[in-house]
């Protein structure tokens, strides 16, 4: 249905369909958000319901349903299809006879398995909203288009991946404490603790990043991993959304590794939040469509333009670039780009195998192949 609204993935200013996706994403994320509200123990994450105040998402939900169902109405209005003001005043139908903003939110137990609703609606609405603005005024590809070839199977693996964040943290956390339980030292972790906040930052992104490094390395290397893998490097379109393009079981081995030193050597609750939160953003910004020079720093850390060759099918390029935050890793152990242009020409899976669409890519590495990388 969508692509029967698009042309050539284009949203022209003036035609309505600019508005009319902003009013059905404000309306789809406001019910998600009344369903949250009905059964928080269920839909929401732990840590963030300490973090968030009810009153301002009621207010928030308030006024999107508001903007959305005005957009909505502009819609069947102006525009000769009126397909998505009817999608949008159905989610507000819907979200306001389930109670919109003024269900209540009562007592309820905090140790149930959940899923991470409120995680996707937060991170899809600030994703949209921050980094699409990014890339509009700073594109590496000025004529890419927003909602570019694969996107929608895309937008599935980052629904999926975000609804799956507390069965994915729950068994994380589960490995990494029963099988590596022997391996704390309460000298070393003493020892981290008392480091400046700053040091004990820029250290667990630099052990984080050196596991990271090995466990990247090794999905290239290891023909096994590589089909898991490969899901990921299918993308030949970068930007915000393409890095969401992953296998689940990629996800739950990188997360293991990654988490084990950082379990392991004791860091502060503290420091691990807002680790989390630049990996979150560095995940996505590495991916995106942006073009931005920082001089001598590109040698220090990550960012787009060394990410993005790391997709490059080029030759020269293959297997190449594996750090996630720290540039000089790959310059240290001889895996970096050299020598090329600028920006690669082309991204994606050399040979093209990987199939189309979210459920096809999951049940790919479990499938046999002829063409090899």
């Amino acid at each position: 249905m969508i692509n029967m609204l698009i042309k050539d993935g284009r949203l022209t200013v003036g035609e309505g369909l600019i508005s009319g996706y902003i009013a059905c994403l404000l309306s789809g994320l406001s019910l998600l958000g009344v369903l949250a509200f009905h059964f928080p123990e269920y839909l929401t994450t732990p840590e963030l319901r300490k973090s968030y105040s009810v009153d301002f998402l009621r207010q928030l939900m308030f006024a999107a349903l508001v903007v959305s169902g005005s957009l909505g109405l502009l819609n069947f209005i102006r525009n000769k299809n009126k397909r998505l003001g009817f999608i949008t005043w159905t989610f507000v139908i819907i979200a306001i006879a389930l109670g919109g903003n003024t269900v209540e939110v009562g007592e309820f137990p905090d140790n149930t398995p959940y899923i991470g609703l409120d995680w996707f609606i937060l991170d899809l609405l600030g994703s949209t909203l921050i980094f699409i603005f990014i890339e509009k005024l700073l594109p590496h590809r000025s004529d890419q288009v927003i909602l570019r070839p694969e996107w929608q199977g895309d937008l599935n693996h980052f629904i999926v991946n975000h609804l799956i964040v507390g069965f994915v943290l729950l068994i994380t956390n589960q490995f990494v404490h029963k099988t590596f339980g022997w391996a704390i030292s309460s000298n070393i972790q003493g020892y981290i603790s008392e480091l400046p906040f700053f040091l004990q930052l820029f250290f667990i992104i630099l052990v984080a990043d050196l596991f990271q490094y090995t466990v990247h390395r090794a999905y290239h290397e290891v023909p096994f991993l590589w089909r898991f893998h490969a899901v990921h490097h299918s993308a030949k379109y970068m930007d915000w959304l393409a890095g969401s393009r992953q296998h689940t079981l990629e996800i739950f081995v990188t997360r293991c590794m990654v988490l084990t030193p950082i379990f392991i050597l004791g860091f502060s609750q503290q420091v691990i939040g807002l680790y989390v939160i630049i990996v979150g953003i560095q995940a996505v910004f590495n991916h995106a469509n942006v073009q931005i020079n920082l001089g001598w720093l590109r040698y220090v850390i990550v960012l787009p333009q060394f990410h993005h060759w790391h997709h490059a099918s080029d030759k020269a390029a293959i297997d190449r670039n594996y750090a996630a935050h720290f540039s000089f890793i790959d310059y240290l152990f001889g895996t970096a780009v050299k020598g090329q242009k600028e920006w690669p020409d082309k991204y994606g899976v050399v040979g093209d195998y990987v199939p189309k669409g979210m459920l096809k890519q999951q049940a790919f590495p479990f499938k046999k192949r002829k063409k090899k990388k």
